[in-house]
């Protein structure tokens, strides 16, 4: 199946995400989910909060409440089985801030290629690839959580783990989600945090931006999870992230300083605990051949400094003009914070998928 304009992901579990920054509102179909599901429609509205404009100076000061409203596919808060679709309103855009912007490419965003492709583009905020398009993502995200969590105990937590050259050292193993939304930037450690805070508000006030790395760890994915060769779970996760605006790399486990270990240095030797195999180390980053191993999966995610920044750059127009533009608008100076529970939502959807696809190959499962 061929989705148009890619905007549909997954296999077992699929969602298809619509509607523009500046459109009306944003919204996603998530068909798949099996019935019977107890969901808690305050936990997925909590996971928009996270994302949402205008929570702090560190973020864009666009005012959305993105309150979700579900239009089919639960009933008593209890999933039928049919397709769910939800959407959110678009309250507080304002298109008249992109005016200078309609016929001008603004360096690094998608204006020039989109026209190179399509030959037309929603010059009101980028349209669908701005980042305002996540929310459909981190809605249905919501509901892979959930899933995840009632029916197999798998937890994902993504934290900033680096902006700019500030890096923090923390073990994956230790961090919750009341320890990471504790933080304004979203960073677990408090001395840390505080230097990223300081670094983020330095690139605002500059009329710049700054970007960093996100972590992921997800815990108790039972071994076996994931498919060979072209859809392994590593596969699929990369794509996921990549396919997030901004983000410029992905690592899993040890990544690329793998490359700085021998073979027997890096392997992870096998033993067994009591109770199942385990591996003394992770630098396979819980998956081995494409498939899950039963250890945490860690993942890292590189994000680039936000496009829209206020200093006057050089660029052109739709026409080839040489022209420099100062972008306008209200943008984040750093996407890193709002972007952590975009990863875990794109992490839960992926995994909640290859579920899917798990018990359905094994009669065991």
């Amino acid at each position: 199946m061929v989705s148009v304009m890619g905007s549909t992901l997954g296999t077992l579990f699929r969602i298809t995400t619509w509607g523009e920054s500046h459109g009306r509102g944003i919204g996603v179909v998530v068909d798949g989910c099996p019935s019977q599901i107890q969901l808690d429609i305050n936990a997925i509205q909590n996971e928009l909060d996270r994302r949402r404009p205008g929570q702090n100076r560190l973020t864009t000061p666009r005012d959305e409440a993105d309150r979700v409203e579900i239009l089919s596919g639960v009933e008593a808060d209890i999933t039928t089985g049919t397709p769910i679709s939800m959407v959110v309103w678009n309250e507080d855009a304002r298109s008249k801030s992109y005016e200078n912007m309609r016929d001008v490419y603004r360096p690094s965003h998608a204006d020039y290629t989109y026209d190179a492709k399509y030959g037309i583009r929603s010059w009101q905020g980028g349209g669908r690839s701005s980042a305002r398009e996540t929310v459909a993502r981190v809605a249905a995200g919501a509901i892979a959580k959930q899933i995840l969590h009632t029916c197999c105990n798998v937890e994902c937590v993504a934290y900033v783990s680096q902006v700019h050259n500030i890096i923090a050292n923390i073990d994956p193993s230790t961090v919750t989600t009341e320890t990471v939304d504790a933080s304004m930037v979203r960073c677990p450690d408090p001395s840390t945090s505080d230097a990223m805070i300081a670094r983020i508000d330095a690139a605002r006030t500059d009329g710049d931006s700054v970007g960093g790395v996100i972590n992921l760890v997800v815990r108790n994915v039972p071994a076996g999870w994931g498919e060979p060769v072209f859809d392994k779970l590593k596969a699929d996760l990369a794509k996921a992230m990549m396919s997030l605006p901004a983000t410029m790399g992905v690592q899993f486990g040890s990544g690329f300083d793998g490359i700085l270990m021998t073979g027997s240095e890096h392997n992870d030797s096998f033993y067994h605990d009591g109770q199942r195999i385990r591996t003394h180390t992770n630098n396979s980053g819980g998956m081995q051949g494409g498939i899950s191993n039963g250890e945490d999966i860690l993942v890292r995610v590189a994000f680039k400094p936000t496009a829209t920044v206020r200093k006057e750059q050089q660029t052109v127009d739709k026409h080839g003009n040489q022209t420099t533009l100062a972008a306008r608008g209200r943008h984040d100076p750093c996407v890193l914070p709002r972007a952590v529970p975009i990863v875990e939502a794109m992490a839960a959807l992926v995994l909640v998928d290859h579920w899917l696809r798990h018990r359905a190959r094994s009669i065991s499962s």
